[in-house]
């Protein structure tokens, strides 16, 4: 019986230490799961925000450079036509002046009185001289009007070039930005 007792009481003073030592040592681990439980929730948050941001950041490029490229092709075919009525403008400026020369040209014969028919019939009339001069004005008087007209539309265009550089810039600088809010902080 002294051996049941013994027994017993060590049992009993193993078992009150056992619980003791249980109780130190998961008090302090409940504390340390209730700390990290926040800290991880609060991380995967996180994480999850940046997915998002990335994942949104993504679209938002994609989106801007289909922008930019069509910027882009408005601009080049806007050049393309303010070049084709700056050559058209160019063409027509130089056939003016040729037809101004011809008219200047009439203008001095008919003044002097060359280039009447002889006697010997050689040369053109007063008459004829006369018609091809009137020809030649009527020629320079629409080169003129038409000179004036591509002018304007040259000026259009040249407005218009710039609008759609204008345009082309400003979807850069919003791709740049991107770039920026994209890149790792350091």
């Amino acid at each position: 019986m002294r051996r049941t007792a013994g027994v017993l009481a060590v049992s009993g003073v193993l078992l009150a230490g056992w619980t003791v030592l249980r109780a130190q040592t998961a008090a302090p681990a409940a504390p340390a799961q209730s700390d990290i439980m926040p800290a991880l929730l609060e991380e995967v948050r996180g994480l999850r925000a940046a997915l998002e941001q990335m994942s949104s950041a993504g679209a938002r490029v994609q989106l801007a450079l289909g922008r930019l490229q069509l910027q882009e092709q408005r601009v080049n075919t806007t050049v393309k036509r303010l070049d084709e009525a700056r050559a058209r403008l160019d063409k027509l400026q130089l056939e003016e002046a040729d037809v101004q020369r011809h008219v200047t040209s009439f203008d001095a014969a008919l003044k002097d009185g060359r280039g009447f028919k002889s006697p010997s019939g050689e040369g053109p009339t007063r008459e004829e001289l006369e018609e091809m001069r009137a020809e030649r004005q009527y020629r320079l008087t629409q080169l003129r009007t038409e000179i004036q007209r591509l002018s304007a539309e040259e000026s259009v265009y040249a407005t218009d070039v710039a609008n759609e550089q204008a345009s082309w810039t400003q979807l850069n600088q919003r791709l740049e930005d991107l770039e920026r809010a994209l890149r790792p902080l350091k």
